[in-house]
């Protein structure tokens, strides 16, 4: 429970009540903490440490039982012991591995040494760096020699002490001296002294708000426990901070350093809180006895001794974690990462089994969450390389874990950040890697399932689920980093899932860049009759004849395949842009007899610059259609019009082809069906458009063939424009066919040229005389829409006088309006031509008014030479040249340069 939380009463029986706290921390919400923690106990049960024993009380206590131990220290190998009858005794600790990843102590005794008091030994601490051991007896802190235990000879002591605690986290930075803060005898005071060798120096006493029960230093930090309150006290500059009440009358407190500028302390309702020198706590609270008496931390764990057990509890999830019975304890500290407990007759020490075999045994039980918790937790105590592997490895195993029970998105995110060889998880599904493939599992492995059969119990709705993970999560990490040195078993097996679910995915899959292993792949579709998707992996991999053979069999019934309905378009637009000609040709023949017009894209469709490449002759084309008319057409139409090759056989072949389509289907009908007037109207817009073909072997096939229109357009291609007019008024009379024969006939021509064939239509209406009012009709219609096109003053020469001027009014009013339009814009140019002129005299006239004076020592800008006669060209800028200068100069003058006008 990281930050801070909201103030929290004492228990109903302390007489504190209320108290300000800065640790703020609610009852309430840790009492429903402690309900949900002892709902729990029974299973989150693991074996953290083993209780082993380290000093029998044979060896320790002989045949006094009158005496006890009081206190235990411990410094390496180097164990002490105080008891309550003044003696204090050093023993030699010998550790051996045991094969089950314990240990075992043999504790040999060194000697044993009396104090000459009648008190007991309260309290030890052993200072390595002097080589000394504290001792604390009858209220005097004595120093005395770590090996022969004898007191120094100077006799130097600190009286007046009734606990004590050694600074781990120094400030004086002397490495010969260690820092004690004692709880004086004087009420309510707390004192720091400097411990030497053989000497010690007060350093600060400081006053306390009650009576102090017992200390922690870290640093200038005191962590004290008061008669009702555990505070925070600075002890360089006499700043506190309160942390939370406590009533010490209940039972005694417990003040721990547990790292830097943190401590554990106990609570009130047997919880133990965790606590910053500035006053927060980081960390949620564990829940202890309500009769704790003594406390210990040995990373990730926070032990916990009452009068029959001793509780472990995690630091990382404050769940209670093991518990181990023991009675009549009454010690319980850690030493460097060795925990010590003891009895008053016993010392035993509480070995941690290793974290991996911890968390192995958490996995085991299938209980993931705690496992990952209690990895991460162990970084601090293994090093950097070996943990990243332990680290990976285990959420490799939680992964499986999850992934057994079908917790898909958190087998994933384990898989992920695990960095799996993703092969493991491939290997569980039979058949989907590649014969090919050498892969073996990891050994030790990291799951217990032979395949997936064994994981889902032969339950195929499960095995389904695991399948569909399967697809995506493959299809996720294709594309990543993690598939590397993979890509051909990741592939392989994505295609072999794919098609064995009928998925849409599988063609993307081909259609894209892959690994897919061609034999594996190839059985696997042939197996499951994705006859198309193999199509696809064949072309993958630059086979495209088999591709093309395998859909063509398809399409003919041989196989059967129902991927796509259009498989035979397919085929077209494959061989369309297919490099192979060989491949095409090949193909070609059965692709016009199923359909000539789609058959023949094959050709038409092609990307020009590839035709350019690889050179597909028109000429073999052509050759090769013969037998297909309909596809004959259609390509000569692609070279005519889309590519518009200008070769006259083609041209000529296309139209011969329309006009042979045009007189077979009016032979049998005699009528106009819509084919025949389609196919009409394309060799009509071919003999208007084209000046390629030849006109004279058309007009003799149209001769007599009943086809006017057609003939009129041959005329007009021979320059025959009279006997063309004359087929489409007189033999047609369609007079619309003979205005629109004007206007193509003189499309690229001159405006000459356009009224000439006018005035012959008009002319041609004309001589017919009044008494063919159609004629007469047309005339005044071409006069009134056409009146551009003609020259006015010819044509009110030619018309009869009976016609009336309001049936020549839109003509007339026409061509006023271009007569004055034309007088206007001429009227126009001519003004700004004299405009122009206008401005060349004013700047002629402004030269001319301005003196221009030479002298002998005038030099021709351009040669560079004297004038040797007054005559001279002079610039608008000023510079003087040669008149023979002027008029041959290539270059212009320097400096200054000279304007372009003179």
């Amino acid at each position: 429970m990281p930050g801070n939380v909201l103030p929290s009463p004492c228990s109903t029986t302390c007489p504190c009540g209320f108290l300000d706290s800065a640790l703020k921390l609610t009852l309430q919400t840790l009492h429903l903490q402690k309900i949900a923690t002892d709902h729990r106990v029974d299973m989150m049960n693991i074996k953290a440490f083993t209780l082993v024993s380290a000093v029998e009380r044979e060896l320790l206590m002989g045949d006094r039982d009158h005496s006890s131990i009081e206190c235990v220290e411990c410094c390496g190998r180097n164990l002490y012991v105080g008891t309550n009858d003044c003696f204090i005794y050093h023993f030699l600790l010998e550790e051996k591995a045991m094969p089950t990843g314990t240990a075992t102590f043999v504790a040999t005794k060194q000697l044993h040494r009396h104090l000459g008091f009648k008190k007991p030994v309260n309290e030890l601490c052993a200072a390595s760096a002097l080589n000394r051991l504290l001792v604390l007896c009858d209220n005097s802190i004595t120093l005395v020699n770590m090996l022969n235990l004898e007191p120094v000879p100077s006799g130097a002591r600190i009286k007046g002490a009734t606990t004590f605690a050694v600074n781990e986290n120094p400030v004086n930075g002397d490495p010969f001296c260690v820092e004690v803060c004692i709880i004086s005898v004087k009420r309510r005071t707390v004192q720091m002294f400097l411990v030497y060798e053989d000497r010690v120096q007060i350093v600060k006493e400081v006053s306390t708000p009650e009576q102090p029960l017992a200390v922690a230093v870290d640093g200038y930090f005191l962590c004290l426990a008061l008669t009702t309150q555990y505070i925070i006290l600075n002890y360089s500059t006499g700043f506190s901070q309160d942390l939370f009440p406590y009533c010490s009358e209940e039972k005694p407190p417990i003040v721990k350093r547990i790292g830097r500028q943190e401590f554990l302390l106990a609570g009130p309702g047997g919880l133990g809180m965790f606590a910053t020198v500035a006053g927060i706590s980081q960390r949620a609270p564990v829940h202890w006895s309500e009769n704790v008496i003594g406390a210990a931390v040995c990373f990730p764990y926070v032990l916990a001794l009452d009068d029959e057990f001793i509780t472990v509890h995690s630091m990382l999830d404050q769940q209670q974690k093991q518990t181990l019975p023991f009675k009549e304890g009454h010690i319980l500290q850690d030493f460097e990462g060795r925990v010590i407990v003891a009895t008053s007759k016993g010392v035993y020490i509480l070995v941690p089994l290793p974290l991996e075999k911890q968390i192995q045994d958490l996995l085991a039980n299938r209980r993931v969450e705690e496992a990952l918790v209690l990895a991460k937790g162990a970084r601090r105590n293994i090093p950097k390389e070996k943990f990243q592997v332990m680290y990976r490895r285990i959420l490799q195993q939680a992964g499986f874990i999850q992934f057994a029970q079908l917790q898909f998105l958190e087998a994933k995110e384990l898989f992920r950040s695990s960095q799996l060889d993703v092969r493991e998880l491939i290997s569980l599904y039979p058949f989907l890697l590649p014969t090919s493939s050498s892969f073996t599992r990891s050994h030790p492995p990291l799951h217990e399932y032979a395949d997936l059969n064994q994981l889902t119990q032969g339950d195929q709705e499960k095995m389904a689920k695991c399948k569909r993970f399967l697809m995506s999560y493959l299809n996720e990490i294709r594309s990543t980093e993690v598939a590397n040195g993979y890509k051909e078993d990741i592939d392989t097996a994505l295609l072999k899932l794919y098609a064995e679910a009928d998925h849409d995915s599988l063609l993307d899959l081909l259609v894209t860049e892959n690994f897919c292993l061609l034999t594996d792949s190839a059985a696997w579709l042939e197996k499951h009759k994705k006859y198309f998707a193999l199509g696809l992996l064949y072309h993958y991999n630059k086979q495209d004849a088999s591709a093309v053979q395998l859909w063509v069999n398809i399409v003919n019934g041989d196989i059967q395949d129902s991927t796509r309905s259009d498989l035979y378009e397919y085929i077209v637009d494959f061989l369309t842009y297919c490099l192979d000609q060989e491949l095409v040709w090949t193909h070609a023949d059965w692709l016009l007899q199923k359909s000539e017009e789609i058959g023949v894209q094959i050709f038409t469709k092609r990307p020009l610059d590839e035709q350019q490449q690889t050179s597909f002759n028109p000429d073999d084309i052509i050759s090769c259609l013969k037998k297909y008319p309909k596809a004959l057409v259609k390509y000569l139409e692609y070279l005519v019009i889309d590519r518009r090759l200008q070769k006259e056989e083609y041209h000529t072949h296309l139209a011969i082809l329309y006009l042979e389509e045009v007189l077979r289907q009016r032979v049998p009908t005699g009528g106009k069906d819509v084919a025949a007037t389609e196919t009409q109207a394309k060799l009509r817009r071919l003999l208007q458009k084209s000046d390629l073909y030849r006109v004279h072997l058309l007009k003799e096939k149209v001769q007599g063939a009943g086809l006017p229109m057609e003939s009129a357009i041959l005329h007009g291609k021979l320059g025959e424009h009279e006997r063309a007019l004359h087929i489409l008024v007189h033999e047609m009379g369609d007079f619309s066919a003979a205005e629109d024969y004007c206007l193509w006939s003189s499309e690229g021509q001159d405006a000459a040229c356009r009224q000439r064939l006018f005035h012959m239509l008009l002319a041609m209406y004309l001589r017919a005389g009044p008494s063919a009012q159609d004629l007469t009709v047309a005339a005044v219609d071409l006069l009134n829409h056409h009146a551009r096109e003609f020259d006015a003053t010819q044509v009110l020469q030619l018309l009869p006088d009976t016609w009336s001027v309001q049936l020549l009014c839109p003509f007339l009013m026409g061509a006023m309006r271009d007569s004055i339009h034309a007088r206007r814009t001429t009227q126009v140019a001519l003004g700004l031509a004299k405009s122009e002129n206008l401005i060349y005299m004013y700047d002629k006239m402004k030269l001319k008014g301005s003196a221009v004076r030479l002298s002998e020592q005038e030099l021709c800008q351009l040669c560079q030479n004297p004038f040797g006669e007054p005559v001279f060209v002079r610039y608008p800028n000023g510079g003087l040249v040669h008149t023979h200068c002027a008029a041959s100069r290539h270059t212009t003058p320097s400096s200054p340069s000279p304007g372009t006008r003179t």
